[in-house]
């Protein structure tokens, strides 16, 4: 499938707001890559790159906020439902570089008593928030329910390498005191893990946007994994038409 931005001729307004927030995902995604880089090559000067990205977020969200009104007035039903997931899109996205900005200062900081064992595990962390940016922006593009939901699942992966970290720094002390270097390892790890979570939140807007269901609501009743859930439902919806 083609990753190229669909424009409406019709709707200057609404194609501008469509093209900043693919472009806003191509920011977070940047800032995301440059974290791994910057770990994983020692490279501190990029880290201080990423606060570009994010200050270019913050111009987004406030362009997307000014406009937003008088585009939507101004669409189609369908391109307002575009419209309102491309503005849930903007907000997660200028949170995750807020949090991306904050791990780099605090990586700035402290890089020198970063432990190699945390160094590798920001590494895994920052590349696969970076793939779940990638994926949530094709996912948009492409109408690609597939793709969404295998962003759902990465995020637990996410999850585990901020407890691994966790637990060297918590657990692993065997009662000592925790040292100043630590407890900013842990805050970092912390900031990359809810940058994880806003990047799900990509994932489930864009199978909101393409189905019209909620994949939360789904998992309340149910004991499987929502993602489990979510598919379950496409299957019987396909089975119904065909």
């Amino acid at each position: 499938m083609s990753s190229a931005v669909p424009m409406h001729a019709d709707n200057p307004g609404s194609s501008r707001l469509l093209e900043l927030t693919l472009h806003a995902c191509e920011l977070a995604r940047s800032a995301s890559a440059k974290v791994a880089d910057a770990m994983a090559s020692g490279n501190v000067e990029l880290l201080s790159t990423v606060d570009q990205d994010e200050s270019e977020l913050d111009r987004i969200d406030q362009e997307f906020d000014d406009a937003a009104v008088f585009a939507i007035t101004e669409s189609t039903v369908r391109e307002a439902r575009e419209l309102l997931t491309c503005m849930k899109f903007v907000i997660d996205l200028e949170r995750i570089g807020d949090l991306l900005s904050s791990f780099a200062d605090r990586a700035t900081a402290v890089f020198p008593r970063i432990a190699q064992d945390d160094r590798q595990d920001f590494v895994r962390i920052a590349s696969v928030l970076e793939q779940m940016l990638s994926n949530a922006r094709k996912a948009f593009v492409d109408r690609d329910i597939n793709r969404a939901l295998s962003i759902l699942k990465s995020d637990s992966e996410i999850d585990r390498l901020r407890n691994l970290i966790f637990i060297r720094h918590v657990e692993g002390t065997d009662g000592l005191p925790a040292t100043l270097g630590s407890i900013q390892v842990l805050f970092m790890a912390q900031a990359l893990e809810r940058a994880g979570d806003h990047a799900k939140n990509l994932g489930e807007e864009v199978c909101h946007y393409v189905s019209g269901r909620t994949v939360r609501h789904l998992a309340r009743s149910h004991d499987k994994p929502y993602e489990q859930l979510f598919i379950d439902w496409i299957r019987e919806k396909q089975k119904a038409r065909g």
